[in-house]
């Protein structure tokens, strides 16, 4: 539930939002996404976390990073780490929990609602935190997917659960076909 004239921010775990939309088989179209946001209430910043592999002359997500930024999302990055896993599979890690856990607890004093795009349980402590702060928090994952890409004490712990199944009509579009170079596989795990 959004009140119109709440103040709100958005919390967006780029590997795990868009491992949950490609679950579900849709890309996500974060200008529909912003504007959904934008309706539900008076949002003052939309966050988004993702690792960025620097030593690569092309990154796939790069295109994407640019346009956020250029297009009212505050960007927060910091260098993946690349490793071949025991399959011999190419695979970047990056994890951003802390990063997006001290902003929204330095925002908390200046919102009334906070969404979290994330199923990620190590974020239950932080939703419980801000609640404890007076600050209302929404989590937007799925339960759709198998496996569900939200963790049962996290959705237990928010105050909304918004399946992003649900939102696919409005914010979501066909997903497209990815190059070769993009078959980088993000895993977010701790460092």
């Amino acid at each position: 539930m959004f009140y119109r004239d709440e103040r709100l921010a958005l919390f967006i775990d780029g590997s795990n939002l868009y491992a949950a939309s490609k679950s579900l088989g849709f890309d996500i179209d974060y200008k529909l996404l912003r504007a959904e946001f934008m309706r539900r209430g008076k949002m003052l910043r939309a966050f988004y976390y993702t690792a960025l592999l620097e030593n690569d002359e092309y990154s796939p997500i790069r295109p994407l990073v640019d346009w956020l930024h250029y297009n009212g999302f505050t960007m927060v990055t910091k260098p993946a780490k690349e490793y071949t896993d025991s399959m011999g599979r190419r695979k970047v890690k990056g994890n951003m929990d802390i990063e997006l856990a001290v902003d929204a607890m330095e925002l908390a004093a200046h919102v009334d609602h906070i969404v979290i795009f994330s199923g990620d349980g190590d974020f239950r402590p932080l939703v419980e935190a801000l609640q404890r702060k007076g600050v209302r928090v929404s989590v937007v994952s799925t339960i759709r997917s198998q496996p569900p890409m939200i963790a049962d004490e996290l959705r237990r712990q928010c105050d909304n659960f918004i399946e992003l199944d649900e939102l696919r009509d409005v914010v979501g579009r066909p997903p497209r076909e990815p190059r070769p170079e993009e078959a980088t596989e993000m895993v977010s795990q701790d460092d």
